[in-house]
C-alpha cells in the first residue's frame, strides 16, 4: 500500500489554533477489489468513518484519509491491518473490522492481523480464532504451558477457546482424552437436595460445557467418543482419587470452588496431561462464608513454572455489543460502591 501525506494548516478561531489537518493518500493494491475492503454497499467503510474523527474519500483504488494527524494515522495503519488480513486469505466482515477498528484504537500489540490470523481449531470449514488481543495471550499461554487460569467475564471465550484448544490437542494425538468438568454447586443448588436421576441432576450444569463441544465435532462423533472415555464430562466430585494421565483437562466456573477442591483438582493432574481453570471472580455461588478457591490460587502458585494466569476484561467480550456495555456498567458500578464504604 502506497502512502502519500500533505499537511494543510486549518484556519484559526477566536485566536485561538486548532489542531491542523491533515490528508493521507493511501493506494489499494489492484488486486484487491475494493467491494472486499469497503463492503458491497460500503457497510465496512462506514464503521470506519463511524470510528474514527476524519474524512474518507474514495476514487478509485485510492483512499484519501483527512482529519487530525494522530487520527488519520490510526486509520491508514487500519487499512494496512485491513489488507494484511486480506493477503492472508481472510474475507473481511463486521465482525472483524470492528474487532481491527478497538485494536487500532487502543494501539495495542500483537498487531490486529496477527490476532484475527491465529487459529485455535477449524470444524467444517469455520474457524475458531482469538478475537481480542487478551484472547490471543490467552491462547499462546495455553500452548505454552501446563496449567493456565483465565480469569474473566462471562462472554471473554475463556472456557469456548479452552475447549477449542484441547479438541485440538485431541486430533493431533497429543493426549488421549478430554475431561470437562464444573463444580456441582451452583446458584446455592446442592445436587444431593435436587429432584431426579444423576444424570438428570448434573446435566444442566454441564450443558453449557456440551453446547460448546457441539461447535467443535459432529454429535456422532461426539457420542462415540463419550462412549469409549475419550471425551468425559462430569462434575468436579468425579475427578477425587483418580490421576489424569495424557489429558486435557478442562474445568469451567472454578470461582464455585472451595479451596480444598481446587487444590484436589489440581492434583489429579498425571502425566502428560494439561489443565486450563476457567472462571469469574465476581460471580461466586458458594455458601456465605466460603471462599473461593480460584480467588486464593493465584498467591499459591504465581511463582511455579509452567502455571499461567490470564486475565480478561470487558475488552475481550465478544458477545452482542449491548453485553460489553452491560459487563462496564456493572465494573463502574461495583467500583462506585466499592469506593463508597472505603469513604464510609
Amino acid at each position: 500500500m502506497r502512502v502519500a501525506q500533505r499537511a494543510r494548516p486549518h484556519p484559526r478561531a477566536l485566536s485561538e489554533s486548532l489542531p491542523s489537518t491533515t490528508s493521507v493518500k493511501t493506494s489499494v493494491p489492484d488486486h484487491h477489489p475494493m467491494v472486499n475492503l469497503l463492503g458491497s454497499r460500503d457497510e465496512l467503510l462506514k464503521l470506519v468513518e463511524g470510528a474514527f474523527d476524519v474524512e474518507i474519500l474514495v476514487r478509485g483504488n485510492d483512499v484519501t484519509v483527512t482529519g487530525p494527524e494522530a487520527e488519520t494515522g490510526r486509520v491508514v495503519h487500519l487499512f494496512g491491518e485491513l489488507l494484511r488480513l486480506m493477503d492472508r486469505g481472510h474475507g473481511l466482515d463486521e465482525a472483524n473490522v470492528s474487532a481491527t477498528i478497538a485494536m487500532v484504537q487502543r494501539a495495542e500489540h500483537p498487531s490486529p492481523a496477527d490476532v484475527l490470523s491465529d487459529e485455535a481449531l477449524t470444524h467444517r470449514g469455520r474457524s475458531i480464532r482469538p478475537k481480542t488481543v487478551g484472547q490471543k495471550r490467552y491462547l499462546d499461554a495455553i500452548r505454552g504451558n501446563t496449567v493456565v487460569f483465565g480469569i474473566g467475564p462471562a462472554g471473554t471465550g475463556k472456557t469456548y477457546l479452552a475447549m477449542a484448544m484441547a479438541v485440538l490437542a485431541l486430533k493431533r494425538k497429543d493426549v488421549n482424552r478430554i475431561i470437562l468438568t464444573r463444580p456441582a454447586v451452583e446458584a446455592g443448588e446442592r445436587l444431593g437436595f435436587l429432584p431426579g436421576t444423576l444424570y438428570e441432576k448434573i446435566d444442566p450444569y454441564l450443558r453449557p460445557l456440551f453446547d460448546a463441544l457441539y461447535d467443535m465435532m459432529d454429535a456422532e462423533q461426539i457420542q462415540v467418543l463419550m462412549e469409549r472415555g475419550t471425551i468425559e464430562v462430569a462434575p468436579l466430585s468425579f475427578m477425587r482419587g483418580r490421576t489424569l494421565n495424557d489429558s486435557f483437562i478442562v474445568l469451567d466456573e472454578a470461582q464455585n470452588t472451595t479451596p480444598e477442591q481446587m487444590k484436589m483438582f489440581l492434583t489429579r493432574l498425571g502425566f502428560g496431561s494439561r489443565a486450563v481453570v476457567t472462571g469469574d471472580v465476581t460471580q461466586v455461588d458458594l455458601p456465605s462464608g466460603r471462599h473461593s478457591g480460584l480467588r486464593v490460587v493465584r498467591d499459591i502458585l504465581t511463582d511455579i513454572d509452567g502455571v499461567a494466569f490470564c486475565e480478561l476484561t470487558g475488552r475481550d467480550v465478544v458477545r452482542h455489543r449491548i453485553v460489553q456495555e452491560i459487563v462496564e456498567a456493572y465494573r463502574l458500578f461495583d467500583d462506585r460502591r466499592d469506593g463508597a464504604r472505603d469513604d464510609g
